[in-house]
């Protein structure tokens, strides 16, 4: 086939662009640069040219054609604006949700998608293209396992996509770097969110909305027992940043309408558990769940999954019963992503906590 590849400059796109050649494929290289300028100014250094030196070193090792092409504008208005303003109405967005369905398998898809036959990427994650459609499954490594971030990709995106680590943990990985001899095979992971790289989210939130002073509430009791610089640089669960002793202290709601954060040294408050919640905006690549069907669901990427009872309704939004525990960071903005054992079949937006 002749195939786009999606490189980061890190080791697994380049690694996952080697086994495309070992496959037998044409291979053209793409560099995505998003980054505006006057971000820089004021954000400090970007990785992007660490990342594109890399890039292109791996290219020229393996003889691929490297092009650079510019979504700046197209990243600012589909992720970044999407990402201020869902912090600023007191949400928990996850900005690379978006840059899979917006930008990677969305607008690269628009610009380049009829000149070549699919997309790949670096991600941990599996594709099937089966005749009732292409099905989404994790990978061996759940640590790595990248699935949640890929859920909310249609299913036309999903029927052009690549993912050529399918299979692979990260030590299988770093081990076919040594062995390609890959120019950047000691290079370590970027743990950054797909838009920040090196940057801090917190300086990135301060950047974009400043510091307001506000006041830390004591959840069971109503005292106010501190102060913080704003409600956007906290999520629902946190417990690090808060900078209270006597703790732990676990952020429990926010209030942004008084720019106040309510916190308890309880895991959940003590007054109601997290195990029901409103998940909307539901997005399935073959089928959608059965009501009342036990699932597993994940809240953020990451191992942990929750087995959940799911009830659909007439407007195809979820109510979503956690079974056997509950969890303290359930919060509006985030995404739910469902799995009927190693599938993973899509999932929507939370949109509020239920007490049932």
């Amino acid at each position: 086939m002749n195939i786009a590849m999606l490189l980061s400059g890190g080791v697994d796109s380049s690694v996952a662009m080697c086994r495309l050649q070992e496959a037998g494929h044409t291979v053209t290289a793409f560099y995505l640069k998003i980054w505006l300028e006057d971000e820089l100014s004021f954000l400090g250094e970007c990785p992007w040219e660490e990342d594109l030196y890399y890039a292109r070193l791996v290219c020229e090792q393996r003889g691929v054609p490297l092009r650079v092409e510019s979504f700046q504008k197209t990243y600012w208005d589909r992720v970044v604006s999407y990402t201020i303003a869902q912090v600023r109405a007191g949400f928990t967005p996850n900005p690379d949700m978006l840059c899979n369905q917006q930008v990677k398998f969305g607008a690269f898809l628009d610009a380049f998608g009829d000149k070549f036959d699919a997309v790949a990427t670096g991600h941990y994650a599996c594709v099937a293209h089966e005749p009732d459609g292409s099905h989404l499954y994790t990978t061996p490594d759940p640590i790595k396992d990248q699935t949640y971030f890929l859920a909310y990709l249609s299913q036309w995106q999903l029927s052009r996509a690549l993912f050529p680590l399918c299979g692979l943990n990260k030590p299988e990985v770093r081990a076919l770097a040594e062995q390609y001899a890959l120019p950047n095979m000691q290079r370590k992971d970027s743990q950054g969110i797909c838009f920040l790289g090196k940057i801090k989210f917190p300086d990135f939130i301060r950047a974009h909305i400043g510091e307001q002073e506000g006041e830390l509430i004591e959840s069971e009791t109503g005292r106010v027992v501190g102060t913080h610089r704003g409600f956007w640089f906290f999520t629902i669960g946190q417990r690090q940043g808060i900078g209270l002793s006597g703790g732990p202290w676990y952020v429990v709601a926010k209030d942004s309408k008084h720019n106040r954060v309510l916190i308890s040294k309880q895991y959940y408050d003590g007054r109601k558990a997290r195990d029901t919640f409103l998940v909307t905006a539901c997005n399935w690549f073959v089928s959608s769940p059965r009501n009342e069907e036990i699932l597993e669901v994940k809240l953020r990427h990451g191992p942990q999954r929750h087995r959940a009872q799911v009830f659909t309704r007439l407007q195809g939004d979820l109510l979503v019963r956690l079974l056997g525990g509950a969890d303290q960071g359930i919060a509006p903005g985030q995404f739910a992503v469902f799995y009927r054992g190693n599938e993973c079949l899509g999932g929507g937006c939370i949109a509020e906590e239920l007490v049932v």
